[in-house]
């Protein structure tokens, strides 16, 4: 299995804010496919992760990024797994608007194009944090269950 618990929330949250953004609705039925699809495989995941069907150490693909520490702090993320799909779905919205300004770069000004730049970085190390973290929670949940 390619994908983790944390890669397919990922994807809902950028479905979900296409759905936001989008006023095609062609574009809309296509995305509340996806969405539920999504929702599906989320259902369907989590319950052969309960059922025993996922070895653990399938159920983790740690990001590993590696950066420069210091002068790129990332937030923390912690919490439960509600409160962690919250934080990854917050900072795919801040990055969906940080992204937005790059689409039309030749308008930023120049002495704010390094700051896109660095917080486009920061945001994408955050949103692995995120999704990292949802896995972790996952497999803490399922051998706390045991």
């Amino acid at each position: 299995m390619a994908e983790t618990l944390g890669m397919l929330c990922d994807k809902l949250t950028i479905v979900k804010l296409k759905q936001y953004h989008s006023e095609d609705e062609a574009r809309l039925k296509s995305l509340e496919i996806q969405a539920m699809q999504l929702q599906h495989e989320i259902n369907e995941y989590v319950s052969d992760a309960v059922n025993g069907n996922i070895e653990p150490s399938k159920m983790t693909f740690a990001a590993n990024k590696v950066f420069k520490k210091e002068g790129n702090t990332v937030a923390e993320i912690k919490g439960n797994m509600g409160e962690v799909f919250y934080q990854l779905a917050d900072v795919n919205c801040r990055l969906w608007h940080e992204q937005e300004k790059v689409y039309e770069f030749e308008q930023v000004p120049v002495d704010e194009k390094d700051k896109v730049v660095k917080q486009l970085a920061l945001l994408n190390l955050e949103r692995n944090k995120c999704i990292d973290a949802i896995n972790e929670l996952l497999v803490n949940l399922i051998s706390e269950n045991k």
